[in-house]
């Protein structure tokens, strides 16, 4: 059986993503070492129950050397989940990844946080975006 849209000659939409999709896109500056950490937040509502052992966190870091930062998302409750570790050998630019989370102990609905650090000094960069995908 074809498609309604294929009927039409066009071609049927994507299918949305699965799960619900929070984001933040307001930049947020990481102040060169012996910096303190940054936040962006993200408030999550609507979802029922904890969040998923396969939580998605997309970050979008831009920095002049990536293995200054410490990565971590922090739960409502304060719990905190390392995405990534600082390494003097990683001298490329900019963290843009997708990480996976076993968040299922964690209440879903509240305000969740990646929470970034720059521990070597010379290089500066900013939070472009981060989301969640539940």
């Amino acid at each position: 059986m074809k498609a309604k849209a294929d009927e039409l000659g066009g071609t049927p939409p994507p299918p949305p993503p699965p799960g619900k999709y929070f984001e933040n896109l307001n930049n947020v500056n990481i102040p060169d070492s012996p910096g303190a950490a940054v936040f962006s937040n993200l408030a999550v509502t609507g979802v029922t129950g904890n969040a998923p052992a396969t939580l998605k966190v997309g970050v979008d870091i831009k920095h002049t050397w990536r293995g200054d930062l410490v990565i971590d998302l922090v739960a409502p409750d304060g719990s905190t989940y390392r995405l990534k570790n600082s390494s003097g050998n990683d001298s490329a630019d900019n963290v843009i990844a997708t990480y996976t989370v076993n968040a299922s102990t964690e209440v879903a609905n509240g305000t969740w946080k990646l929470q970034v650090r720059d521990v070597a000094r010379y290089d500066t960069g900013y939070i472009d975006a981060f989301n969640l995908t539940f």
